[in-house]
């Protein structure tokens, strides 16, 4: 996770080590303009702003190269959300090998850019002049953080992605200097994102683990990572029929309080997590049909929610294949575990996620 901006700008919660290899070296034309730690610059020992807001914000769009203008997109018109699941499903992530290509739905698109006080401004698209075709855009959506012992609000960016075809245009920056001004005038001055390289400069860091769930097919698409011959994926892989903790059940709006008051209480574990509202909460925990998986354990006396787990999920498309033509995947959320042990809260997860999985066609 990154942070950026033109105004107070939380520093990093702890130092953060570059890579031995040099990466510190690496000049950023980008980057190295903008008001963000620098890589290598040192450990920072204290959290607070790197620079004090000017108050004075830019009124006029950026300038786009000749042949481009601006648009801001109305994800409630059916039409411009199909153009923007097109643009992103085609452009926004591939593997090298062009074998699995990322598919976008606009059920999971309005999810994610349209939760609890989402501003239509903030969803930023570039088109070609003479036609109106869509060819770049850049989300964000509003949050609040907890940073240690201080909530600030921020905007949390996503989708940046520009048409394959117009990537030597440096257009990504012009998106991220255009989403920075329109973000300001709503007097937001921190911004967040997450990215797959190392940036100036990460305010956190995470691994993710792939656990595949049914390993016969990810071998048949020739999955990255996946090495090993069938019998031993099979059998290494193995899921219980169904799950094992008593009471798991999925998760209802009614019990919204109390998932909201577990995760408040987890979430003081760390120094830096999100601040959500009652409205933030049921937004991005009630289940969504072939989208969004919350489920919740109930204490036997029926005192309240002892355990909650979530996941969401995402589609990817198979290319170049006989016989598969999509992936289901499903990406933890939250989970929260203070009555069933954690191991086996996420076996059931991977059960549970498992069937859902099953429900994507091929």
């Amino acid at each position: 996770m990154h942070i950026w901006f033109n105004g107070p700008v939380v520093r990093r919660l702890k130092p953060y080590t570059a890579d031995p290899a040099g990466s510190t070296e690496t000049h950023y034309l980008f980057w190295d303009s903008q008001p963000v730690p620098k890589l290598g610059a040192g450990a920072v020992t204290q959290s607070g702003p790197i620079a004090e807001p000017s108050g004075v914000v830019r009124q006029e769009p950026y300038s786009l190269p000749p042949g481009f203008t601006w648009d801001t997109l109305d994800t409630t018109s059916t039409p411009v959300l199909k153009e923007l699941c097109s643009l992103l499903s085609e452009n926004y992530m591939e593997e090298d090998d062009n074998t699995l290509r990322r598919k976008f739905t606009p059920e999971y698109l309005k999810w994610v850019l349209e939760p609890p006080g989402w501003q239509a401004q903030w969803l930023c698209g570039v088109r070609v002049s003479i036609n109106h075709k869509l060819v770049g855009f850049i989300s964000a959506a509003p949050a609040n953080l907890r940073i240690h012992d201080t909530d600030r609000k921020v905007a949390q960016v996503n989708f940046l992605c520009v048409h394959r075809k117009l990537r030597q245009k440096r257009m990504s920056p012009v998106l991220i200097r255009e989403l920075t001004r329109r973000v300001q005038q709503q007097g937001v001055s921190q911004a967040i994102y997450t990215a797959p390289v190392v940036l100036p400069t990460p305010l956190s860091t995470c691994r993710f683990w792939h656990r595949p769930l049914s390993p016969r097919k990810l071998m048949d698409v020739n999955y990255p990572g996946l090495r090993l011959n069938t019998n031993l994926q099979l059998k290494l892989h193995r899921l219980p029929e169904r799950h094992k903790t008593p009471g798991l059940r999925p998760l209802t709006r009614e019990d919204i309080p109390g998932a909201l008051n577990l995760l408040q209480t987890h979430f003081l574990e760390s120094g830096l997590s999100p601040a959500l509202s009652p409205q933030e909460a049921e937004h991005w925990l009630l289940p969504r049909e072939n989208v969004m998986h919350s489920y919740v354990v109930e204490a036997s006396d029926g005192t309240g929610l002892t355990d909650l787990v979530s996941f969401y999920t995402i589609t990817t498309q198979v290319l170049n294949h006989p016989l598969h033509q999509q992936l289901g995947e499903a990406r933890l959320l939250y989970c929260v575990a203070t009555a069933t042990d954690p191991v086996d809260l996420i076996e059931d997860t991977l059960v549970l996620a498992k069937a859902v999985a099953l429900l994507f066609p091929n």
